[in-house]
């Protein structure tokens, strides 16, 4: 369900579309750095700094997800084989 939700605000929010396609690449550029075996001090550096980006970036996609579920309640559903 909360991936329906995130599907569709990636095709309708430009704000969250934004911020999933700057996740992804903070993501990709993580995963370039932790697949060396050494980093230099300023790759530690870039680690540290993306990580703290990326959970920020997570942190208000959150908030928008959160939004949007407050201003579109579900209607209440009927278990199945019962009629109303």
């Amino acid at each position: 369900m909360a991936e329906d939700l995130k599907h569709l605000l990636i095709e309708t929010n430009p704000e969250y579309r934004e911020l999933a396609s700057k996740h992804h690449s903070l993501d990709s550029r993580l995963h370039e750095l932790e697949a060396k075996h050494y980093l230099s001090d300023a790759e530690q550096f870039e680690e540290v700094s993306l990580k703290k980006r990326k959970l920020h970036v997570k942190d208000r996609m959150e908030m928008i997800l959160r939004q949007h579920t407050t201003i579109t309640p579900r209607a209440p559903s009927t278990p199945t084989g019962l009629s109303a």
